[in-house]
């Protein structure tokens, strides 16, 4: 089961917006779910809520460390509670999953995400579950850092917040540590098609610009 849900992203007014902070998106969205208020706890260099579900412990954490060093959270309090890796999910942001899709995946290299480079590091090793939440990708290589520090575009972070409200349909089966249930739910969980373009009478069929 899962006993320790991880968000990540930087602090600060000026990331929280930023695609590389949906990963915090995604836990304060858990904590509303839960009625939680995330605190500091400077034992765990990050913002931090405990919930009992069923009568088990689950932590919500949001690492404050910035994102390269989002492992140095993580890993003081899994181990202060003695949380073993497999039984952490860590969401954050995904350059190879298009903004309102959301993939569930366990283990694997850290694919060059900081903060997974960082929690592996910490870790010791790449064998917990994460949640990776579609940024998108901005198609040039060399324009990744300035993408994932800049903000969705209006429709994307509609899209991000629509894929992170239908994840939470998932949250009792990754409690319960019904990990193919929970895969369902999340890959099965599709964004909604797209209106289509709304028309003016007599426009001959253009689309209205809007």
């Amino acid at each position: 089961m899962i006993k320790l849900f991880v968000g990540l992203g930087n602090p600060g007014p000026e990331y929280e917006a930023t695609r590389h902070n949906a990963g915090f998106w995604w836990i304060d969205a858990l904590a509303r779910e839960w009625k939680l208020n995330l605190v500091p706890e400077r034992s765990y260099h990050g913002l931090a809520a405990r919930a009992n579900i069923g009568g088990q412990s689950i932590w919500l954490l949001e690492p404050q460390t910035f994102m390269n060093l989002s492992g140095k959270s993580v890993a003081a309090l899994a181990r202060f509670f003695k949380i073993a890796p497999e039984e952490i999910l860590v969401a954050h942001d995904e350059l190879d999953v298009v903004p309102g899709q959301v993939k569930l995946k366990f283990g694997g290299s850290h694919a060059g995400h900081n903060g997974l480079r960082d929690i592996h590091a910490q870790l010791g090793t790449g064998d917990y579950w994460r949640l990776r939440l579609g940024i998108g990708h901005p198609g040039v290589k060399s324009e990744v850092v300035n993408w994932v520090l800049k903000k969705p575009l209006k429709e994307q972070r509609e899209a991000i917040e629509d894929a992170i409200t239908r994840t939470l349909h998932a949250i009792p089966a990754l409690v319960a540590g019904e990990m193919e249930k929970a895969t369902l739910v999340i890959h099965t969980s599709k964004p909604p098609r797209p209106k289509p373009p709304r028309r003016e009478p007599g426009d001959g069929g253009t689309p209205a610009a809007t």
